[in-house]
């Protein structure tokens, strides 16, 4: 498993619309796409900044992983992603290093992603994501 870069860094946000306001007419980025991904309860836009996406979460339920985060930690920085050419691949290699993860195999993400997470508690308490077209 070799990253290709970094495909996006989440950001959970308790108001999607005032997020994307926010990151519109201060920091300058465009919206380019806003999509709900049921399976993880949450509601998402994304912008670039070169070949890096930002996507701002906002979760869709009170019991979504991304609401406990917030409940928690607050907003703020919630993942990093990276692109690999094999989530499975990815998944299964980094298990075989004694790192605990999330999903045993990719599932399906936004933007039409295979999608995996690894645990915080064994990326030095960074939640990292694997991504794959």
């Amino acid at each position: 498993m070799k990253p290709t870069h970094i495909e996006h860094i989440g950001i959970a946000v308790e108001d999607l619309d005032s997020a994307i306001e926010y990151y519109e007419n201060v920091i300058g980025l465009k919206c380019y796409a806003i999509e709900e991904v049921r399976d993880q309860k949450v509601k998402t836009a994304f912008f670039k900044v070169g070949d890096t996406k930002i996507e701002l979460l906002e979760s869709t339920d009170t019991e979504g992983p991304v609401s406990k985060f917030i409940d928690k930690r607050g907003p703020g920085l919630h993942h990093i992603a990276f692109a690999v050419a094999d989530v499975n691949a990815a998944l299964n290699e980094a298990q075989k290093k004694g790192i605990r993860v999330i999903d045993r195999e990719g599932r399906d993400g936004a933007e039409g992603f295979q999608i995996g997470f690894l645990h915080p508690k064994s990326t030095m308490g960074v939640l990292t994501e694997f991504c794959s077209e």
